[in-house]
């Protein structure tokens, strides 16, 4: 069986009617080349499914790159934020043998601070390249500005500071996902009763994509059931007790009859819907965590939006990859599949290979 020939540098510039130079200037982001040049090299690039021979530039470079991540650090063994990081460790394995190597860092999210140390012990490191979660704004700010002082490329997960120079973005439309949300509760709650928006968190000013949600789910109830009465409400996680006695007091003044978890806490909620008999409570929430999990097996969740967190880690990386090592473009922003899961197809529902 004929192999398929490697595409080189050479055959570019004579289907381009260009100089090898000009291939070169243009893979590498470098000197002079016309808009137009480049354009017809880079879709020749394309057409041709050209990669360059990584592993024999990094044998003969002998560099090993480095790439640091900086996630929150998970809030159990099987919290949330295992998932990108399983999804990162995978990609990482793949690339060790072009000279990838990999600093894993994570951060309280409940304290600014420590994202700030995080950042600086990264920044020590001159890495080649960073995936972060920028969870607290102000200061992941600071810290991309620092990483474009430096000529660091960097990649966003889970959350989008937009028109920051940002490589790439993986993750959820919030925005729409907040709509896909209110859609599903108004198929469930046909009587037309009160809805809760909850956010199981803290600081809501850090949390964006949770106000993204919110936000799609005032939009879809606005311009399709205006006089439905939609009330938002946070709810600290510092005390589980005090939680649980915040939403039962919730229910007995405002008897929703359905409610929108804006975050993978849904179980939270779900908790108090068991423990307290309100099964007539209609209920959605996000991720597949094992008590999500629990409680959409047993009827209590009805939904649970979905949007494949190991992929984006993957994704992520390999981004880097791309952009650093392959030196070829990058797509900007990569949306996550907004997926629906019941305990009728949960069973069937595999999140990452």
């Amino acid at each position: 069986m004929d192999q398929k020939r490697q595409i080189r540098i050479k055959d570019i510039a004579q289907r381009a009617n260009v100089s090898i130079g000009t291939v070169d200037r243009v893979l590498h982001n470098r000197g002079e080349v016309s808009e137009e040049t480049r354009e017809t090299v880079m879709r020749i690039i394309k057409e041709l499914d050209y990669h360059p021979n990584v592993m024999a530039r990094a044998l003969a470079s002998k560099k090993k790159l480095l790439f640091a991540t900086l996630l929150p650090t998970p809030l159990s063994r099987e919290g949330y934020w295992t998932k990108p990081a399983a999804g990162i460790k995978k990609r990482i394995s793949e690339l060790r043998q072009f000279g990838i190597s990999h600093e894993s860092f994570t951060y309280s999210q409940n304290h600014p601070l420590d994202f700030v140390a995080k950042a600086e012990q990264i920044l020590s490191l001159h890495p080649d390249g960073v995936v972060l979660a920028p969870f607290f704004s102000r200061e992941s700010l600071l810290f991309i500005a620092r990483l474009k002082e430096g000529n660091v490329p960097f990649v966003f997960i889970d959350s989008n500071i937009p028109d920051q120079g940002q490589l790439a973005y993986f993750g959820q439309n919030s925005y729409r996902c907040g709509m896909l949300s209110a859609r599903l509760l108004s198929l469930l709650t046909p009587g037309g009763g009160s809805l809760l928006i909850l956010h199981y968190a803290k600081e809501m000013e850090h949390q964006n994509h949770l106000v993204q949600r919110e936000m799609g789910f005032y939009e879809w109830y606005r311009k399709n059931q205006p006089d439905r009465q939609v009330r938002t409400f946070e709810i600290s996680i510092d005390d589980l007790n005090a939680s649980h006695v915040k939403l039962k007091e919730l229910y007995e003044e405002y008897r929703p009859e359905g409610i929108f978890v804006t975050s993978s806490k849904v179980y939270l909620a779900a908790r108090t819907i068991g423990e307290y008999g309100l099964h007539n409570i209609r209920l959605i929430g996000h991720d597949l965590l094992p008590e999500n999990k629990k409680f959409l097996t047993v009827g209590i969740v009805d939904f649970l939006i979905c949007q494949r967190p190991e992929e984006q880690g993957y994704d992520a990386v390999n981004a880097l990859f791309q952009g650093v090592v392959h030196k070829l473009p990058v797509r900007e922003y990569n949306y996550a599949p907004i997926e629906i899961i019941t305990r009728e197809n949960l069973e069937f529902y595999h999140e990452f290979k």
